[in-house]
């Protein structure tokens, strides 16, 4: 028997809300929806689910969210797409409440300001390899650990040289071999940015040094990431490629909730490979793990600046390889700029929101401004 949690779910129009709302709708005895909000992209759907779970509170935008996050609550589950998630996360962890945290960017650009907000335990990943790797690290102490180990599918051009990918199109990049998400994130898929943020958020969420996770090629994609020990013993967390498993344990951590998802059906023949990445074609992951390290601004100005790179791939105004390699090219920038005093690059203590809201505007503005002179 499993008390019943409130639970406050923002961006519950999109991907993942609907999907935590799914799992609510079927569990009506583990969880009450008290708090609901969305972006306001879809508000007929917002009116029907407002209709249908009659939270306390409702509201469409950032402040909505930011009010429903700091909400009395057992769980708010952060669903939103965007840096715009930052001031909801800190206001849930202000509050107290448990944070299921499926909105990486607010982990990956405010970083050290999210360290500092965050009690022990109260953040539950639940990006797919993030809960795979929670979920895996319960198998021995933290010393134990020797490294994390993501998968990735490796995107819809895996394989391919660098050479090859130069004029690869908008369309192609938007086919995913095994999930269905927004442009953004489809096309971080493709360059493996999306790898490269969630190596940032592995060492933010369990305090392991970035020369100590690895991203390994997994195309099936049934393992969702790995933790290897100290004795040699790996530990995965497998499953079907969605995500509902993962959205579950994040709003029921640590118990598990019946039937979140079919089981893996072990009477199909199937062949699951592993590769290694292609650093020279997929140059996304080592940026990352640099900027990472860096800290401070620097994932904020990595994230915003491929925001701006990925929309100006779609409207035809670079190429593929563009992508990345202007991101590069403005974390350079920032670097240079920092070091000559032109920019404050402010340290991991000092950092506030603005810093990280200035960084990413500073970041938009200069990558367009590579893109409109290239």
């Amino acid at each position: 028997m499993h008390d019943s949690r409130d639970v406050v779910i923002l961006g519950s129009t999109g991907s993942i809300g609907t999907q935590a709302l799914d799992l609510v709708r079927v569990n009506p005895d583990r969880f009450r929806v008290v708090g609901l909000t969305a972006g306001g992209g879809n508000p007929e759907l917002f009116e029907r689910q407002v209709a249908e779970f009659r939270p306390a509170y409702s509201g469409l935008g950032e402040d909505a969210s930011i009010e429903a996050a700091g909400m009395p609550a057992d769980v708010v589950l952060n669903g939103i797409t965007g840096a715009v998630g930052l001031r909801p996360t800190l206001a849930a962890l202000e509050a107290g409440n448990t944070l299921a945290l499926a909105n990486k960017e607010s982990l990956i650009v405010g970083g050290p300001l999210v360290k500092r907000a965050t009690k022990p335990g109260q953040i539950v990943p639940v990006d797919s390899e993030h809960s795979a790797i929670a979920q895996s690290l319960r198998a021995g102490t933290a010393d134990e650990v020797r490294r994390l180990v993501i998968t990735a599918s490796g995107g819809p051009f895996r394989g391919r040289t660098r050479e090859e990918l130069a004029d690869v199109t908008p369309a192609q990049a938007l086919k995913h071999p095994n999930f269905a998400m927004g442009r953004v994130i489809t096309t971080n898929s493709a360059t493996l940015v999306n790898k490269g943020l969630e190596v940032i958020e592995a060492h933010l969420l369990f305090d392991v040094p970035f020369d100590r996770i690895e991203v390994v090629v997994h195309p099936q994609q049934f393992i969702h990431s790995m933790v290897e020990f100290t004795d040699g013993a790996v530990i995965a967390q497998l499953g079907l490629p969605t995500m509902m498993v993962p959205i579950a344990m994040g709003m029921a951590w640590p118990d598990r909730v019946a039937d979140a998802e079919t089981p893996i059906d072990w009477t199909t023949a199937s062949d699951w490979r592993f590769e290694p990445l292609d650093d020279g074609a997929f140059p996304a992951v080592r940026l990352a793990r640099t900027v990472g390290e860096r800290g401070g601004t620097f994932p904020a100005v990595y994230n915003a600046a491929n925001e701006v790179c990925v929309d100006a791939f779609h409207d035809g105004r670079i190429g593929f390889t563009d992508i990345v390699d202007t991101v590069e090219r403005v974390v350079q920038r920032r670097t240079e700029y920092g070091s000559a005093g032109a920019v404050d690059v402010p340290s991991n203590q000092t950092l506030t929101v603005d810093d990280v809201l200035a960084a990413d505007a500073w970041a938009r503005t200069t990558a367009a401004s590579l893109i409109d002179h290239a």
